[in-house]
């Protein structure tokens, strides 16, 4: 490469690290500014960008999208490798590939969409007997594992799982659950499925606003069991312990205890906020951090000017499209483009019963049942997945810095 030639590094390609990258390639080859004088660099631990929203859902087969795919028709150069170290004076970034040592990379440039992890707190046995749905990898981890329970030896809890965290992620898995296990176990050990979901708020989904009633409804119909006002205290080979005493037998634990920025962020001379994300200002750049931007999970935006950005897909995208977008004309002298979104929306996956579509940041129930799967349907396999023909123009198309609006769905049904 050209000495001359500026360089931009994305560090990931989840959501918002994909969409940084496509952002940047769609904004240079609109100022038709050729790859010798200023590239775009993703590195990622994968070869492909994973539809993680979806590891609660089997099977996982298209959920992998590879890079290849999407970024080479894009122009954007892949290093595939885990970011070790960020040196913010020189401007460089560390990776690890395969068995090497740690190897350097210059920015002129730089976005941080490294995401987020599955927090683990110090809980006895958490990291020894848990499985979680926090990759791709441990989602198909938990399947097999399933698969394998007729195999196991009789025991109490043999088809017991217990779901510990009553979060999106939490409740969707705890709802796909009972007619998962049906199927593996067959008729006649069906009647031994149990399906617990323990979370340590007063109700299940509280945070759900509107919504919070009909996701019980749902979540009772479907046979699961609900554990409110509990924590989890210890976890062992054969099931948990819960506040009080209380032991449960299973041969299954799934944590779906919260989640926290990538540890990279505290490279940064900056507050971290709960989550440990970065602040970003309206244009995606780090405070006080020059030529740094950050988008995704690891970055804390006033989404609407007021809220901070949630951990999600919703904002993942248009974080980084935007972002991707901004650290071009950052770079380029060239004025750049703020994000706002003033609307909210969640939409949570019920299993076979159904979902509910929320709006607003209060969650006031739009759509439910079928309806509002449909809806979900959409979100899931269409609407968060990048163009699937491998052509320049509808790649760069998509990653224009425009907000998308809301999902539609059809109101008051079910």
């Amino acid at each position: 490469m050209d000495t001359d030639t500026k360089r931009i590094v994305v560090i990931g390609a989840g959501f918002a690290g994909l969409w940084s990258a496509l952002g940047a390639a769609r904004k240079l080859d609109e100022l038709h500014m050729p790859t010798d004088q200023v590239e775009v660099v993703v590195i990622n631990g994968t070869p492909y960008h994973s539809i993680r929203v979806r590891n609660y859902e089997q099977p996982l087969d298209d959920t992998l999208v590879p890079l290849a795919d999407v970024l080479d028709p894009a122009g954007v150069r892949r290093i595939q490798g885990i970011v070790r170290s960020i040196d913010l004076p020189n401007h460089r970034v560390g990776f690890e590939s395969g068995d090497s040592s740690t190897q350097w990379i210059g920015y002129d440039r730089l976005i941080l969409a490294a995401g987020s992890e599955l927090a683990r707190p110090a809980i006895p046995g958490l990291h020894e007997f848990t499985f979680d749905v926090d990759t791709f990898e441990g989602a198909a981890k938990l399947h097999a594992h399933l698969l394998a329970l007729p195999e196991r030896p009789e025991a109490p809890g043999r088809y017991t799982v217990v779901v510990v965290g009553a979060g999106l992620t939490g409740v969707e898995l705890a709802a796909e659950l009972p007619a998962r296990l049906r199927g593996i176990v067959g008729d006649n050990a069906s009647a031994e499925v149990r399906v617990i979901l323990a979370d340590r708020s007063a109700k299940i989904g509280q945070a759900m606003g509107g919504a919070q009633p009909v996701i019980e409804e749902a979540l009772r119909a479907q046979g699961v069991e609900l554990r409110p006002g509990v924590s989890l205290e210890a976890v062992t080979r054969d099931g948990v312990q819960l506040t009080g005493g209380e032991h449960i037998d299973a041969a299954t634990v799934v944590w779906c205890g919260g989640m926290r920025a990538n540890p990279l962020t505290a490279q940064f001379p900056v507050s971290l906020d709960a989550f440990g994300r970065v602040p970003v200002d309206s244009f995606l750049r780090v405070t006080d951090v020059p030529g740094v931007f950050a988008a995704g999970d690891c970055a804390r935006i006033l989404i609407d000017g007021e809220r901070p950005s949630v951990m999600s897909c919703q904002h993942s995208r248009p974080m980084g499209r935007h972002a991707g977008h901004n650290v071009v004309c950052d770079l380029l002298g060239l004025a750049m483009l703020p994000l706002c979104i003033d609307w909210y929306t969640t939409i949570l996956d019920l299993g076979p019963w159904g979902a509910v579509y929320t709006e607003g940041w209060e969650r006031r129930l739009a759509s439910q049942g079928e309806a509002a799967k449909q809806t979900k349907r959409t979100i899931n396999c269409d609407r968060i997945y990048p163009p699937s023909t491998k052509q320049r123009e509808d790649i760069l198309q998509a990653a224009a810095p425009v907000v998308q609006a809301p999902p539609y769905t059809v109101r008051g049904a079910d």
